[in-house]
């Protein structure tokens, strides 16, 4: 079976073809088309650009992704079509949803509405046998607009148990980023720069680390590294390293703390991370070595998507799609509010 992913829930435009192979998942095809030139002028994202832009490429990476199939003419060899139906930005979302219900009529096969944050946690099961994830499990969705802690009893089965009251950790990034003038998106600067730096140096603080539930805020964070910077003035080379290093292990620190111990709550079997910061190798470094330090490594197993499917892609929403019902192209709709 050949699924058709289309994602547009943001600044992407994406489409590629996943195959099902008895148990496993392979990827055909992922084209993607990214807008982030024309956001970084901004600073961030203008949703009605990010739209125009989607209009722009939406056929032309639905056309490059279905010529990986060698097909010369007719119907395309797929099966059925996966839409982001949301969460996201309405105009960017409208694009993929209508594009995908007009060729779900066309072609007269089936079209199936896929969450973006089940499209992340699905990230996980492309190149990989479905039963080497075993259940239950924790999934950390982290990225510019989301940071949410769901626990996967089963396929069809998520529940979401808490995420950031304000700033997601990607966006918290972002805005520091344009604080001390570094290009956006921010996180993969911040990343490179840290390497270099001492994450001691500023003591900032670790928002709802020690909160009885599962929520996050990044919000305090940015307003603690607007106050260092103003007291510091101009920013010499080894301090934007410094102050990039600890805000990375502060966001770090709390993202993992978080995560085990909704792990230990549930008694899971696996964590999956998934989402842009999930790309961020100091996390995962980080959270595999607490994993093992709390002799757990042959009870949780980490799973983390390649870089190139952290971000927002169509690869993705094409995997969740296999888990996911179909529905007729009439009933769906783009829901920009949608959680899981």
């Amino acid at each position: 079976m050949k699924i058709l992913g289309i994602e547009t829930s943001c600044d992407e435009t994406s489409a590629a073809i996943v195959e099902s192979n008895k148990s496993s998942l392979n990827l055909l095809s992922n084209i993607v088309a990214s807008s982030v030139e024309l956001h970084a002028k901004t600073g961030g994202i203008i949703p009605e650009n990010a739209a125009r832009e989607q209009l722009r490429y939406i056929i032309p990476v639905v056309k490059e992704a279905l010529e990986k199939l060698n097909q010369k003419k007719g119907r395309p060899d797929i099966n059925a079509i996966a839409i982001t139906v949301g969460p996201g930005l309405m105009g960017s979302l409208v694009v993929g949803v209508e594009t995908a219900r007009a060729l779900s009529y066309i072609w007269k096969i089936p079209l199936i509405p896929v969450s973006h944050l089940c499209g992340h946690i699905y990230a996980n099961y492309i190149g990989r046998n479905s039963d080497d994830i075993p259940f239950p499990a924790i999934s950390l969705v982290v990225s510019g607009g989301h940071t949410d802690l769901v626990v996967i009893k089963k396929h069809k089965d998520i529940k979401w148990i808490g995420g950031t009251r304000d700033d997601a950790a990607g966006e918290a990034l972002d805005k520091i980023g344009r604080l001390i003038d570094l290009p956006y998106p921010a996180g993969p600067t911040i990343e490179k720069l840290a390497l270099g730096g001492d994450p001691k140096r500023f003591d900032l603080p670790r928002p709802m680390i020690g909160s009885p539930d599962f929520d996050f805020s990044f919000s305090g964070l940015k307003t603690a590294v607007i106050r260092e910077v103003n007291l510091i003035g101009e920013l010499d080379k080894q301090t934007k390293k410094d102050l990039c290093a600890s805000v990375q292990k502060t966001i770090i620190d709390v993202l993992i703390r978080k995560t085990l111990k909704a792990a230990r709550k549930y008694e899971v079997k696996s964590i999956l991370l998934g989402g842009g910061v999930s790309a961020n190798q100091s996390l995962c470094d980080e959270l595999e070595l607490e994993i093992g330090s709390a002799k757990a490594a042959e009870e949780i197993k980490l799973f983390v998507p390649t870089k190139s499917l952290c971000t927002d892609n169509g690869a993705m929403i094409a995997a969740a799609a296999f888990f996911q019902k179909e529905e007729s192209w009439k009933n769906i709709k783009a829901s920009p509010s949608l959680h899981f």
